[in-house]
Parts: structure tokens; sequence; C-alpha cells
């Protein structure tokens, strides 16, 4: 498997996984969820800044962003809508990169000042890890409330092996098959 193909199918896995957890927002109520709510809208909005960052980085581009998260807490379907494009701009941006772009490193600033000097493939794969550090303490706010309001609330199942086995149903007969040839 290629880098672009490899990287292609995290981004993918990202992109799914974001409207997992975002979906899965949907359930919290505005007042009794309040504290929750507003602590995962900041922690998927501090993801988002950070994807919309990085892709700044990866194009040469000024981001515009002083901090590493926004003043202002976005509601949940703006953050939704904002997180389709930056996901969508990823999956392009794999589609056309070409390895030897992705080897480059490239030097930026981070939001502190601070240099930074990385590859585009180790840019790509920050956005990635970040977010799924992040999107899991989302989901432990989620967990919380999932405690105290009981079973009927939907918990993501945001897996990179739960994506592949609905992004791809096969696999799960393949691993039947395979089970079953060596018997």
């Amino acid at each position: 498997m290629s880098t672009n193909d490899l990287l292609s199918r995290m981004l993918r896995y990202q992109a799914w996984a974001n409207s997992e957890v975002l979906e899965a927002m949907k359930g919290l109520d505005a007042v009794r969820h309040a504290d929750e709510r507003h602590l995962m809208l900041r922690i998927m909005n501090h993801c988002l800044v950070v994807g919309k960052i990085f892709a700044a980085h990866l194009v040469g581009e000024q981001h515009g962003f002083a901090a590493d998260n926004t003043p202002d807490t976005p509601e949940l379907e703006a953050l939704r809508s904002e997180f389709a494009r930056i996901d969508d701009w990823y999956l392009d941006y794999v589609k056309e990169v070409t390895p030897s772009a992705l080897s480059e490193s490239v030097p930026f600033q981070f939001t502190d000042g601070d240099n930074g000097y990385m590859t585009r493939e180790e840019m790509l794969t920050h956005v990635v890890i970040h977010g799924g550090y992040h999107r899991g303490e989302a989901c432990a706010a989620l967990k919380r409330v999932a405690l105290a309001e009981g079973p009927q609330f939907k918990l993501p199942r945001d897996t990179y092996a739960v994506h592949l086995h609905g992004a791809e149903p096969s696999r799960r007969a393949q691993g039947i098959n395979a089970a079953l040839s060596s018997v």
C-alpha cells in the first residue's frame, strides 16, 4: 500500500469518526448536559482549528489563527458543517499530493510562536493522531452522560476496525471464509 493510499484510508476514517462523534453529540440536552456539551464543543472545535492550521501549513498559506482554539464556541451544526468541509479538503489534498511532495519538509510557526519543521506526511499523520486523541477526550464526556442516562443514550463506535468493516462489509465474510478454510 502506498503512503498516499494509507493516508487516504486514515483520513477517510477520521472524517467518518468526526461525523460519528458530532452525531452522538446531538443526543446531549442543552440544559441537562450543558457542561459536557460545552466541553465537547470546545474539544472538537480545537480539533477543527488545528486541522485548518495544518491545512494552511501544508500549502504554505497563513492560517489566521492566534491560538489553537477560537474565543467563541461554535454551535454544533456550524461545527458539523466546518468539519465536513475540512475533512473533504484533506481527502482531496491527499488524492492530489505527490509522493515526493509528501516527503518534503516544510517550515512553519506554531500559534505560540515556536518554529516547526515537519514533512507533509508527518503533518497529515499528526492531524489524524491529534484528532483521535481529542475525540477520545470528547467521548469520555459522552460516556459520563451515558452512565447517567442509561442504555438509551447512543455512544459512537468510532474505532478504525468498526469503520473498515462498515465501509467494506466484505471483510466480515473474508474472516468467516478464512476461519472455515483453516478447519
